[in-house]
């Protein structure tokens, strides 16, 4: 086959081609174990901005046969938490922290704070380095998001970095990407937000990739490269870690034609038709129980769908967001598909969840700047529709599917994003692992548990360490549970604190008791999540003393933790 042609028809694949060429020269030392008595590999797959019931398995319409493969053969977690926005999640998924210990207690920019320096900090140690450690092969795909980022003096230097037209060099300083933190090999976006098909700060290594094949889409490009490592890995006896950071379904609302036009239809019956439905999937699904998990009611529910002057619009935004869902389902099912040709997957671990609930943002009202283009490569010009005309899905479109499909892609819970009711920081999560996971088959835990617990999980796992120095820097103890015990069927509560602080969004929870404050709002509101797991029910006038009880909790929190919320610009 000629090389255009190879182009043409596996644009994605053009990408991985190039990684290949050079990516695994590095020999390391290898484990000398049978594949009978092997530690597990392991596969963290993260999307970005996915609301709670937006895949199949936890009540969706959205086609997502191969998730749904990973959880009927695996276990769902009823009670997982991430913190409520990206860049935190990350850090505290990778370092087994709460994300303000790890430096990253807003977004990516340095402040003089400990708390808040915008990066991965050097009392930290990665899930990579502990694992690359202990003997094995890691990699990366996607977003990384924990790094400062530069930019440009002017707005118009910005513009043209951002549009392809200007080069000024690395996204952020070497030395905290991710081949500098744990990982052997890694292909991604260093920036947080993407254009899906020509993604900004896309690098391979640390080598920045300023040119894609033409028909190029991201979340493509991650699963095909993802499994050119699952290949290349395979090859060894080494066990491998790998991390796969999705973009998808974070705006801009991007997707292929095809993938969108499998739901052109699907959203026409509007926000309470969707809704319900999902809720009724869930109760039948035996994911939730009604009497404890009731219907919040819908957000600014006063615009009826009959009456919405936007609906063609809307519907196409969530159909979008929704083909971007089952895109990436598609390229998890390659990957599953390389795992069992190479006779890795009964012996590989994969955990699937979301950074955050779904976004509520307006990213047309941002307007181009700071990590949003204004043209594309080529010179079109890039539309930010605050009127909605323009449908959603193409390159020259920035938009996103707002509030109330938000709430829709959280039900049953209240709120989105960046916020700490449930809405926001309520993940799905899917654990899958043939040879190491005893509990039954399709099963539900309700083990407390957060993203921290990856960390503790794999070192009991993987018989590894974590230190208590490294590089000469001490490290911060893990506050992470490990989740071994659920994988048997044991019960386990997990945690039975847990806390979050993002730009004035707090809770604090004590069993099933919890307080939560929204961002806008800096007062408590106490609930009972034994009996109103979707806060419902504000009983902080009834129980006074709990209130006091768990304010004081958070604060001997917020005072051991580096936790110093302090006004500022809110970052996107």
């Amino acid at each position: 086959m000629k090389k255009g042609l190879f182009i043409l028809l596996f644009p994605s694949m053009a990408i991985v081609a190039i990684l290949i060429s050079g990516a695994f020269n590095k020999k390391r030392p290898e484990i000398q174990l049978s594949r009978a008595t092997s530690r597990p590999n392991i596969i963290v797959i993260l999307a970005d901005d996915l609301g709670f019931s937006d895949i199949g398995c936890y009540g969706s319409e959205i086609h997502t046969p191969n998730i749904d493969y990973l959880a009927n053969n695996g276990i769902r977690y009823t009670q997982f938490y991430n913190t409520s926005r990206c860049c935190p999640t990350r850090a505290s998924l990778l370092t087994g922290l709460y994300n303000q210990q790890a430096g990253i207690g807003k977004m990516t920019d340095a402040e003089d704070e400990p708390g808040y320096r915008g990066h991965l900090t050097e009392n930290t140690v990665t899930v990579a380095e502990v694992l690359k450690s202990a003997g094995y092969q890691t990699a990366m795909t996607g977003k990384w998001h924990v790094s400062n980022t530069n930019v440009q003096k002017s707005p118009q230097e910005q513009l043209d970095w951002l549009n392809h037209q200007k080069d000024y060099g690395d996204f952020a300083p070497i030395e905290q990407y991710p081949t500098s933190r744990g990982f052997d090999k890694y292909f991604g976006n260093i920036w947080g937000v993407v254009d899906f098909f020509d993604p900004f700060s896309l690098v391979s290594g640390t080598k920045p990739i300023k040119q894609v094949p033409k028909n190029y889409y991201h979340t493509d490009a991650i699963s095909d490269t993802t499994v050119a490592y699952i290949r290349s890995f395979a090859k060894s006896s080494a066990p491998f870690f790998l991390y796969v950071a999705e973009t998808a379904p974070h705006w801009p609302l991007m997707a292929p034609p095809e993938d969108i036009a499998r739901y052109k239809d699907t959203y026409k019956s509007g926000w309470d038709a969707i809704r319900k439905a999902r809720y009724q999937k869930m109760s039948k699904l035996g994911l939730i129980d009604p009497a404890q998990t009731k219907l919040s009611e819908r957000w600014e529910d006063e615009l009826t769908w009959e009456n919405n002057p936007d609906k063609e619009w809307d519907a196409r935004a969530m159909a979008v967001h929704a083909a971007m869902i089952d895109r990436m389902d598609q390229g998890i099912g390659r990957m599953i598909k390389a795992l069992r040709e190479t006779g890795q997957l009964d012996n590989t671990l994969i955990l699937f969840l979301s950074d955050n609930g779904a976004s509520p943002e307006n990213c047309t009202a941002y307007g181009p700047g700071f990590d949003r283009p204004s043209k594309t490569r080529d010179g079109r010009p890039i539309v930010y529709d605050l009127k909605k005309k323009v449908l959603p899905g193409s390159e020259t479109s920035y938009a996103s599917i707002g509030q109330r499909w938000a709430n829709v892609a959280n039900t049953p819970y209240r709120y989105w994003k960046a916020e700490s009711y449930e809405g926001g920081v309520h993940t799905p999560l899917v654990a899958f692992w043939p040879k190491g996971i005893t509990a039954k088959k399709g099963s539900y835990s309700a083990q407390v548990g957060h993203v921290m617990d990856f960390m503790p999980t794999f070192v009991e796992l993987t018989g590894s360490r974590y230190p208590s120095t490294f590089n000469g820097y001490p490290i911060t103890p893990t506050t992470g549970v490990s989740l071994a015990p659920s994988f048997r069927g044991k019960a386990s509560a997990g945690h039975e604190m847990l806390f979050n602080e993002h730009f004035g969004a707090r809770y604090a929870r004590l069993g099933d008791w919890k307080i939560v404050s929204a961002s806008r709002d800096s007062s408590w509101h106490l609930f009972n999540l034994a009996t109103d797991k979707t806060e419902t029910q504000d009983v902080t006038a009834r129980y006074p003393d709990k209130v006091r009880q768990l304010e004081g909790l958070w604060q001997q929190w917020a005072n051991t933790h580096q936790v110093f919320p302090k006004p500022g610009k809110k970052a996107r």
